[in-house]
């Protein structure tokens, strides 16, 4: 049975401590529309933007018009280990096929011309290679030469000294292309690109208040029991914009800082992470309200980085959010729970989002109306000290005014 523990309840019925009214004014619900009232157009519905990077972290990009196509075999090693798995695998048998093909052809060749393929059946014939009597047997010979299978029945005497340099040119060649194909499958093999499937991101993201302050926030978790070391976590906002000199970038890259400062951005990702980023002054969302960011087109591409535990290779995952993927006064909902000795995660609830009291302006604007809140209460408290202040010297005039006409009437008395 779970324990109770209130630090993990996705929503508390009691909240901490009392909140504070919104500095901006919040959406309301429209008005209900009159029996004589013309009844409005439903808006348009906008159009989809296409996505930079696809939501399982493809990058969504075609190079088209590359005429400097040698460039790629000047890395074959690259250019083969990025090939899909069934051409990989045909030029993996190519490879070996070929040169033994390649090397059986030549050691048919060398009997050819030695003659040896005439006196087959001459005893006192001695033969480069021992029992090849046609292409086939030396095919066969070429393939236990180069794999060091060593069968026994066919055998190079020492009386053809082109067969063995042909033997050694074939020995360090096919160590060669061992050593090239298997490195590339090896390599292929060990990438850690399917690692990448078990680090999850959120749907959407969402935007709410964290200590009175606007934030776009977004969770990321591991589904494997094996971490990911040295995880980093970085955002950038893809969006089209034109300079003052009228010059339009498209698909312009912004930096959007998730505590690259305070070193937020490095993750100990054992559990599922809500990364925020603070909306502040520096922030490319700074001025952007509730009803602008519903007009706006943009992408967030979000790229978590780190070393695999078991291997030691770099991993990459990615993923993004467009517009209509960010919910603005929406918080994620809790996905641990306090069980007997161990704590659990709950990934039902991990795209699980639930609503709270957002201001709709921007961060400007609610940075603005929290200047001048805290401006009116510094006034306010010195002007009401002033006034006290007034009030006793006042008070000790009158008191002085009197105990002086007491004097003076004692004085004359006495006179």
């Amino acid at each position: 049975m779970a324990k109770e523990n209130s630090a993990f309840s996705a929503a508390p019925e009691t909240p901490v401590r009392e909140a504070k009214p919104p500095l901006c004014a919040t959406p309301s619900k429209a008005p209900a529309r009159g029996p004589g009232e013309p009844e409005k157009k439903k808006p348009v519905k906008k159009h989809q933007r296409q996505r930079y990077v696809e939501k399982d972290g493809k990058c969504n990009v075609q190079h088209g018009n590359v005429r400097e196509t040698y460039r790629y075999l000047t890395d074959i090693f690259t250019t083969l280990v990025d090939l899909k798995w069934r051409f990989s695998l045909l030029v993996f048998i190519l490879a070996y096929a070929i040169t033994w093909l390649f090397f059986g052809l030549i050691w048919w060749f060398i009997a050819y011309c030695r003659g040896d393929l005439d006196h087959l059946e001459d005893k006192a014939w001695t033969p480069c290679v021992n029992n090849l009597n046609g292409f086939v047997s030396a095919f066969l010979f070429s393939i236990e030469t180069e794999t060091t299978i060593g069968y026994g029945y066919r055998v190079i005497t020492d009386r053809c000294p082109e067969g063995i340099v042909l033997l050694l040119l074939q020995a360090i060649l096919g160590s060669m292309v061992n050593a090239f194909m298997v490195g590339c499958m090896f390599v292929k093999i060990s990438q850690p690109n399917k690692r990448a499937e078990t680090l999850v991101f959120s749907s959407h993201a969402v935007v709410s208040l964290r200590d009175d302050r606007l934030c776009l926030m977004f969770r990321v978790g591991d589904l494997r029991n094996s971490h990911i070391v040295e995880a980093s976590i970085r955002a950038k906002l893809i969006k089209s914009k034109q300079t003052l000199e009228g010059e339009f970038i498209p698909l312009n890259q912004t930096d959007i800082n998730v505590g690259f400062e305070t070193g937020d951005d490095r993750l100990f990702l054992v559990s599922p992470l809500i990364i925020s980023h603070e909306i502040n002054e520096h922030s490319p969302f700074w001025e952007v309200s509730k009803q602008e960011l519903e007009k706006d087109e943009f992408e967030i591409v979000v790229i978590l980085e780190g070393m695999v535990e078991a291997t030691g290779m770099t991993c990459q995952a990615r993923s993004s959010y467009l517009v209509d993927e960010v919910l603005w006064g929406h918080r994620f909902m809790s996905v641990l729970s306090l069980e007997d000795g161990f704590y659990e995660v709950d990934y039902n609830n991990f795209h699980q989002t639930f609503e709270v009291n957002t201001p709709s302006c921007s961060a400007r604007e609610l940075a603005e109306a929290a200047a001048r809140r805290d401006a009116h209460l510094y006034w306010s408290i010195p002007s009401r000290l002033d006034e006290k202040v007034e009030d006793g010297t006042e008070k000790e005039a009158g008191g002085t005014e009197r105990n002086g006409s007491l004097a003076n009437a004692e004085s004359e008395s006495k006179v």
